[in-house]
Formats: C-alpha cells, structure tokens, sequence
C-alpha cells in the first residue's frame, strides 16, 4: 500500500467542507505513550491539531499520555465504559485477556519492516482480525469500534551490559510486557518482567532491570534511557509494537459519516509519517551516537537473528494453542507474510 499523504488529506479537508452547523466535539484517546517523549510529542504537537483542521472545527482529538485517567492495561475497560472515547495503546498490553492480542499485538520477530506490519493491518485482513477479538471477548463485545493498528517502529532494545549473542541474553533481567514476548524471552534464558514503559527508566537507573524492551531507539534517546543503559541493540531483534486506535461504539456511531472518514484518514496518516519519521531520526541518532564514543551501538550478526527467530516461532506456536483466537490470529498473520499459514 503506497499511501500519499498529500492525497489523502487533501480529500479529507475537501470532505470536511461540506459539514455545515455541526456541534464542535472533542475525543479524549489515552495513549500508551508517556507525556514529553518523542511519540507523544509527535502526536499531540503535530498530528493532533490536523484533525481540527481537516474537519472544518467540527470534530478535534486531545491524545493523553499513558495512565492518565486510567492504568494502562485498563483502557480497553475505560473504553467500553464510555470513561475514555479512545484509545491509542499498545495491543500486545492485554494479552492477558487473550493471548490472540499477543499474536496480532507484537509477533515477536515475525515481522520484517514497520511498513509491512501497517499494511497488514491496513488492508491484510489485520483489522478486522482485531475488531473480532474485540466483538468475541465479553467486557468489550458490541463495545468497540476498531479504527485501525500500526507499528511506528522495529524497537531498538536498550541494555547496560553488552548483549551480542542469543546466549548472551541468559540471566538477563529484561523489561518485556507479558505474554508472546516475556515467552521468547523465558526460552532464551533471561528473567523478563511486566513493566509499563513510562517505569522503565527508573527500573533500569535502579538496576531492578538490565536491559528492556522499549521503543523505537529515537524515543528511547528522548526518554534518557540512554543514559544509563549505553548498549542499545539495532537493529531490534525482537519487538514491532503494534498499535491499535480503538473508540467506544456509542461514540463513534455518533460521529458524523464525513467526521468517521476524517478520522479514518488522520489516523492512517499520523502513523504513515511517524513511521517513516522515527526511521530517519532513528538513523541520524545512531549516526550521532556511533561518532561520539559514549554509546555502543550493538548490531547482531544475521546468524543470531535466525537463532532469536527459531526461538521466537516455537513460542508463537506454544501461544496459538491457548486459544481458537489465538491460533486464528497467527494464522491470519502468517497468512500475510506466507502463502500457505498452518491450519493446526
């Protein structure tokens, strides 16, 4: 999918013109970012205030950083209470649930560009695959509307210890959220443990962690972890947080059909530019960090990688077996990136 962003705000602007006499409304979204790093910021300072305008005033998005109004792994309930309108979080948080949001959420290794993932998501089949988990699980059934999911970034793993094998990951203490990866993680030998991002940095300053898996390594440098954790592994080896943009059904039913496709609109191209700007700025970073001595930038070999991802498809399997869902869901992501998914 080859998205011209030009393009598509321009129809969304030349849509927006013909509502007329609406009530101005604002959507409050929680996001799983925390306020001031790089992904909020880019959110809030540049892509929220284009809703307002691609929509004439009739309809603009205030994005809240992580735990705001409620912990993160309960913003889907805040969601189909009607407590949040949205939210913008991490899906693989709420694997919990289900382990189908662990398959559909960060596919550990599965994936070979950010690009490739938002596509699946976009016009594979991805989803739909989500809004069905949503529609199955009783809290949220009848409950959400599923705009979309994006990845941002292949996420740069932060380490204070030089990690450059698969091997060199036992013993390792490792910040992952739980499900599919803290799983992969178990089956190389490290200790992972559940940690909401905003922690991270505290967890790693105070030795509670060694290394974890965060984010994209532009955000990890804005967030400080870099500070205390000079041995970033990127490329990542491991996670492509996939995100998911969901609203309370009520609500967005509510919404006009021209504000429904403006939002639609902005949300894919939100995450098409920040994509392709975390790409940039992540490669100018290690280019500054490389030149300036204090930080070492890990690269593992293509041997090691394969070595992570034969590991990391025994635990897709392992996790497809605790739930129908959960084996629909690898099957539609296989069934995206194979021509012949397993049907076991």
């Amino acid at each position: 999918m080859n998205i011209k962003l030009t393009g598509i705000l321009g129809v969304a602007v030349a849509a927006s013109l013909m509502v007329s006499n609406v009530t101005a409304k604002t959507i409050k979204v929680q996001a799983s970012s925390k306020a001031g790093d790089w992904a909020h910021k880019f959110m809030t300072e540049r892509y929220a205030p284009k809703l307002k305008a691609m929509t004439g005033g009739s309809l603009s998005i205030t994005v809240l950083p992580t735990s705001a109004v409620v912990p993160y792994k309960e913003s889907i309930d805040a969601v189909a209470s009607g407590i949040l309108d949205g939210d913008l979080n991490a899906i693989s948080y709420f694997s919990g649930r289900d382990p189908a949001f662990a398959m559909i959420g960060d596919l550990i290794a599965g994936w070979d560009t950010p690009e490739q993932l938002q596509n699946y998501c976009m016009t594979g089949g991805g989803r739909e695959m989500l809004q069905k988990i949503y529609d199955t699980l009783k809290v949220t059934a009848g409950k959400i509307h599923v705009i979309g999911c994006s990845p941002y970034s292949r996420e740069a793993l932060v380490s204070k210890t030089k990690i450059t094998t698969v091997a060199g990951l036992k013993g390792v203490k490792i910040r992952s959220p739980e499900g599919l990866a803290a799983e992969v993680f178990r089956l190389v030998g490290a200790a992972p443990s559940a940690l909401p991002f905003s922690e991270v940095y505290t967890s790693l300053e105070k030795g509670i962690v060694d290394a974890a898996d965060a984010s994209a390594y532009i955000n990890n440098t804005n967030s400080g972890m870099h500070k205390v954790a000079k041995f970033p592994i990127y490329p990542g080896i491991h996670s492509m947080a996939n995100l998911q943009f969901i609203m309370n059904k009520k609500k967005w039913n509510k919404l006009s059909k021209d504000n429904q496709t403006a939002l639609e609109v902005w949300y894919i191209a939100a995450y098409t530019e920040m994509r392709r700007a975390a790409d940039v700025e992540d490669k100018e970073q290690v280019a500054k960090d490389k030149a300036g001595g204090e930080i070492t930038v890990v690269d593992w070999v293509q041997e090691e990688r394969d070595k992570f991802r034969k590991i990391a498809v025994n635990a897709w399997e392992n996790f497809a077996k605790k739930s129908p869902l959960a084996r629909e869901a690898l099957n539609s992501c296989l069934l995206y990136t194979s021509p012949s998914p397993r049907d076991s």
